[in-house]
């Protein structure tokens, strides 16, 4: 049996987070908390799995730290890459790179995308903050909200190198997977839309 070491935090809101990642002081008691676990469990990871060790115990520890992950309906692509990429961020750097939102079904994502019209009372002020099912890297499996905030910081500085980029100014925390390229960063996710692609009718007066 593993060490089950359950360390739990809020997740994160749109309506809580400023544009720009703050750090709270207890990520660096998470952190430290999670690395040393990978580094016990790294004995047991190696008796399982020799030649992906590291891998093994890192995926270990930070299920431990974000015991809500959910990869599936993941891209295999996109899955790997951003495994690797937080694979080298804890080993090489310290830093803890945790999934809060990965794939989602279309049908949720649509009601997502609903409620934020409800909410912010026009389909335009919602597309900046979500876009419709289909325009959604979401609903494709090749997007990812991470946390925490330095982790998002590490992935903007390094994620290039897995194809893994940030792409809207205002969404700290999301990433997708581009296996072509850099994509442009937008101010917002309607941003990268054409003014008629995602089939809403105009707000009303």
């Amino acid at each position: 049996m593993l060490p089950v070491l359950t360390l739990t935090a809020p997740a994160i809101s749109r309506e809580s987070v400023s544009l720009t990642p703050a750090t709270r002081r207890r990520d660096g008691v998470y952190r430290a908390a999670t690395r040393l676990l990978s580094v016990a469990l790294l004995p047991v990871a190696f008796a399982a799995a020799p030649r992906r060790a590291r891998h093994l115990a890192c995926h270990w520890a930070l299920s431990a730290r974000f015991p809500a992950e959910n990869f599936d309906g993941l891209s295999p692509a996109a899955k790997a890459s951003f495994e690797a990429a937080r694979t080298e961020a804890l080993w090489h750097h310290g830093e803890l790179i945790g999934l809060t939102d990965g794939h989602r079904d279309a049908h949720v994502q649509a009601r997502l995308f609903a409620e934020a019209v409800r909410r912010t009372g026009s389909a335009r002020l919602a597309l900046e903050w979500i876009l419709p099912p289909h325009e959604s890297r979401h609903v494709t499996g090749t997007a990812f909200d991470v946390r925490p905030a330095e982790g998002a910081r590490w992935l903007e500085r390094h994620g290039a190198r897995y194809h893994l980029y940030r792409v809207y100014e205002n969404e700290w925390w999301h990433f997708e997977y581009r296996p072509d390229g850099r994509p442009p960063r937008f101010s917002h996710p309607g941003a990268s839309l054409p003014s008629s692609a995602c089939g809403m009718p105009e707000d009303q007066p």
